[in-house]
């Protein structure tokens, strides 16, 4: 029983920062994103269907040809032992994942690779999940990747265990720029810095009153088809999460000198007529959120700071083979949202 499936990252305009239950994976907040075009990851899992006995020694996990055995190994049982819970089965899988985003950069590595993890792993074990339970099952893996199964322009639910997902909205035309500084891991991971925040920063309880309020307004703009709306809360939602971070203890600074400079240079296209707005993730490198039209202008003005990539509105996550899984033919995830369960 094999399957795969692909899924992209998506860049939060209404950040999550921060868990209400860490066990569940809850947010504190409701967030919104735009889902990638590019930066694709692919994951195959193939079930083996021998006894589940010295289960943690038989799973494999396989990343961009390499064999891993860290932390990272442990992060991909735990999910698949959610696979096997909601499947009934104690066979163990083998994982093959091949992600082109640089992994812990603060490009959403992660809501790929569990989108397509999630993906793959529920065929793979002959689950038949609607949309709504995907997502919910891909946000046990990482946060981000709730957002990664509808793919385009979603919004992902604060809530109970049953009620946080993610759904597509309506958003007018848009597109990004991602300005890549550092493709290197970030010294400090997502999780532990949400922990230090959560636990010594002052600007926190501010933080989620705050953001639950913008997730409002930024559903508002988006119905509205109104991008400068859209834009304005995008870039302000995202210094507000970074100095709420840097206000930890330790302070955690993931944007650098380099980083400040793009969005100045984006402040720069605005003066001069051109729609930008910066936001950035957990780590240095900054995405602008454009219009479709500009984005080639936008890429240009950007070039001297990093690598830079244009992207359009990307799709959810789907399968792309399936084989023995007893599952329906390999697609875009279907939109059915009545519970699995």
């Amino acid at each position: 029983m094999t399957a795969t499936a692909v899924a992209h990252p998506n860049i939060a305009l209404v950040k999550y920062w921060g868990k209400a239950d860490a066990s569940l994976a809850l947010p504190a907040t409701g967030s919104v994103s735009m889902g990638l075009d590019v930066f694709p990851t692919t994951t195959t899992v193939t079930v083996d269907g021998g006894s589940g006995d010295g289960l943690e020694a038989r799973d494999a996990f396989t990343l961009n040809g390499r064999v891993v055995e860290d932390g990272a190994l442990v992060r991909v049982r735990e999910f698949l032992d959610l696979v096997r819970d909601l499947a009934g089965s104690d066979a163990h899988a083998s994982v093959v994942s091949e992600n082109t985003v640089p992994t812990g950069a603060g490009l959403a590595s992660s809501a790929s690779g569990f989108a397509a993890l999630a993906a793959a792993a529920s065929s793979a074990y002959g689950l038949d999940l609607s949309t709504r339970d995907l997502s919910r099952l891909a946000r046990r893996g990482s946060g981000s990747a709730t957002r990664s199964i509808p793919g385009g322009v979603a919004v992902w639910h604060a809530g109970d265990d049953q009620g946080s997902y993610a759904e597509p909205i309506p958003a007018p035309p848009m597109a990004m720029v991602v300005v890549t500084i550092d493709a290197g891991p970030k010294p400090i991971g997502s999780r532990e810095a949400m922990r230090r925040t959560i636990a010594t920063s002052p600007f926190y309880p501010a933080w989620v009153t705050s953001t639950t309020e913008t997730v409002g307004d930024m559903l508002d703009a988006c119905a509205a088809g109104d991008f400068t709306r859209i834009g304005e809360i995008t870039e302000s939602n995202a210094l507000r999460m970074h100095a709420t971070i840097e206000g930890a203890f330790p302070p955690i600074r993931y944007l650098n000198a380099r980083s400040v400079a793009v969005f100045d240079a984006v402040a720069e296209l605005r003066a001069a007529g051109v729609e930008a707005y910066a936001t950035a993730d957990a780590g240095p490198n900054v995405v602008v959120l454009t219009k479709p039209e500009d984005r080639g202008a936008v890429a240009s003005a950007l070039a001297g700071f990093g690598d830079v990539i244009e992207s359009g509105t990307g799709p959810g996550a789907r399968l792309v083979r399936s084989e023995g899984t007893g599952t329906p033919d390999p697609g875009v995830v279907p939109d059915r949202q009545e519970g699995a369960e």
